[in-house]
């Protein structure tokens, strides 16, 4: 039974984009790869690495001359490096980040097949090449995490105890949560992620849209309560699990919290302090976000007007990641057949 529900576990988990949306090719003179069908770019590199599980994965690096921090962003289950292209260049522009994207084992022009210990493999070798390739210390990289990105992005954050921060995106609390209201943790779920964010160190952003069809903002919310470091989380009224870029709220509060992190962790930690006498825990962020408010007021409505018109952009190059619906159709045609393989799950938490 455990082996049938993990595999059921993992087909729901990933979906990649078939055909891949981009090819890899070599240029003739430099040398250099190019992700084809996107023009060469001097701040950009195009990597494959290799895995300690014996696949090759591709990775994109995007620098940013007046970075301080790193983001290793690890995408959701029905994306690839294409349909993220874009947006990882706005991010890094409009966040001051170098930043790092790749794609895990099966997806894209990545080989291997995608399952829940490639992917941990996948993160390290990303990681591993920020370190060695890059000189990023770990302690000014923020991993970014979303939808299933989440699962590699704590599984890592929970091994690494000096990082910067650590943002989630539309998360997931494990695997067969996203289907079943389990109460416990059962040793066949994938993506523990309930289980491991009590044991992140560093500041957690959480994200998530209060109308989310395919993962509940519940899940962000109880991953949320169980974060040993908090941070003011950004519940966005009526967004869904591929849309969140696109509200103007996103980038606000996502600059803001690198901001904070920027920070010397003693000014960080005396901040926290003195607002903890005040406040309770869950609005600590609170009298820290007003009076940074402030540095984002001068000149931040065209800033945000070029980023909505820019997203807009983003938004029609990942039509094909927003087909959850259709994701969602072919998702509930495994469950049908699936179900009967698990029903002895309502046996055991009766039990």
């Amino acid at each position: 039974m455990g082996g049938v529900t993990s595999s059921m576990a993992a087909k729901f988990a990933f979906f990649p984009p078939n055909p891949p949306s981009y090819k890899v090719i070599t240029d003739e003179i430099t040398g250099l790869l190019i992700l084809h069908p996107f023009p060469h770019r001097e701040n950009v590199d195009v990597l494959k690495l290799p895995t300690r599980r014996g696949t090759e994965i591709m990775a994109i690096y995007v620098r940013h001359p007046m970075a301080t921090s790193t983001l290793l962003y690890s995408h959701g289950n029905a994306a690839d490096l294409g349909q993220m292209y874009e947006l990882f260049i706005e991010l890094s522009i409009h966040l001051r980040v170098n930043l790092m994207g790749y794609d895990y084992s099966g997806y894209g022009q990545s080989s291997g097949k995608p399952s829940e210990q490639n992917t941990y493999a996948d993160i390290e070798a990303a990681y591993k090449c920020l370190e060695e390739s890059y000189g990023a210390k770990q302690e000014d990289i923020i991993l970014y995490g979303q939808s299933v990105g989440s699962g590699p992005t704590l599984d890592l954050a929970a091994r690494l105890p000096r990082l910067r921060a650590v943002v989630l995106h539309s998360p997931i609390l494990s695997g067969l949560r996203v289907m079943y209201p389990v109460k416990r943790t059962y040793w066949f779920d994938i993506y523990k992620n309930i289980d491991k964010i009590p044991l992140v160190n560093c500041p957690v952003l959480i994200i998530h849209g209060t109308s989310d069809e395919v993962v509940d903002c519940s899940h962000g919310k109880q991953l949320w309560e169980l974060c040993k470091e908090k941070y003011e989380p950004l519940w966005l009224k009526g967004g869904n699990h591929c849309d969140l870029e696109l509200y103007p709220e996103y980038i606000r509060h996502l600059k803001k919290f690198i901001s904070t992190v920027e920070k010397a962790p003693s000014q960080r930690n005396s901040s926290r302090r003195s607002t903890d006498r005040r406040e309770k825990p869950r609005q600590s962020t609170d009298r820290h976000e007003k009076l940074k408010s402030h540095d984002y007021k001068s000149n931040n409505v065209d800033k945000l007007e070029k980023l909505r018109i820019s997203f807009d952009q983003i938004e029609r190059s990942r039509r094909s990641v927003d087909c959850h619906e259709k994701s969602r159709k072919s998702v509930d045609h495994q469950l049908e057949r699936a179900r009967k393989s698990v029903d002895r799950l309502d046996r055991i938490r009766a039990g």
